[in-house]
């Protein structure tokens, strides 16, 4: 029995890593069809995210068997219901790539509005967020995790910059709000996959140390260790 259980948590463990690698890929993917202004890659992400939903499904089906066939306690137990909240969190990734797509297809009617800078230097750090935060989860590695979390300042100061600078190519010429709102949007689309990234890694803290940091809970015990800046 406890070799077969062994084999499901790693069966888990593969299928959340495939569930990140698509959600991570869709990001890369939406942010590609945007520098390049390419309609069919766009269509792809959006055609493809029922293959995300679909694995979303099959994931929550598997912890729930386990924790209602095997009954798993304490570290066991921690995985599992993590597991669960880590699934939502990739699936949910995926539907913003797929939001960056739709406004992506807006965004080709018009004219470029202007080069992208920031906009993929974003990308850039939430994809590596979505990877990092996976690796932690499966190495256990909370200090890898911590480090997730404040990758998330950076990506909020490139919506920032994003924002400001929009504002600016609106206020000085109506006829570019249209486009600089869809770029807005996209922005904060990025800013809200490594917001979920960031729940991923609070979730490795939890399942290693039974501790959480939402919400700054349990957060002063890292400053002591000056992993995390107050």
């Amino acid at each position: 029995m406890h070799r077969h259980f062994e084999d499901e948590i790693a069966e888990l463990r593969t299928e959340l890593l495939y569930m990140a690698s698509l959600a991570e890929k869709a990001v890369e993917f939406s942010i590609t069809a945007l520098k390049d202004r390419d309609a069919k890659l766009a269509q792809k992400i959006i055609d493809e995210d029922d293959q995300i939903n679909q694995l979303e499904v099959k994931i929550d089906t598997l912890c729930v068997e386990l924790i209602a066939r095997l009954q798993p306690m304490a570290s066991d137990l921690r995985f599992i219901t993590s597991a669960i909240r880590i699934n939502n969190d990739l699936e949910r990734i995926g539907d913003h790539a797929v939001n960056i797509a739709q406004h992506t297809q807006e965004l080709l009617k018009e004219p470029e509005l202007k080069p992208l800078i920031d906009i993929p230097r974003m990308a850039t750090v939430a994809q590596g967020m979505v990877k990092s935060a996976l690796d932690a989860f499966v190495h256990g590695d909370v200090q890898q995790a911590i480090k997730v979390c404040q990758s998330d300042d950076e990506v909020d100061g490139l919506e920032d910059q994003v924002l400001r600078e929009l504002i600016t190519y609106m206020a000085n010429d109506p006829r570019t709000i249209s486009r600089a709102i869809h770029l807005i949007i996209i922005a904060k689309n990025l800013e809200r996959v490594a917001d979920l990234s960031t729940n991923v890694a609070e979730e490795v803290v939890f399942m290693v140390e039974a501790r959480s940091i939402k919400h700054h809970l349990g957060k002063a015990d890292v400053h002591e260790q000056g992993k995390m800046p107050p």
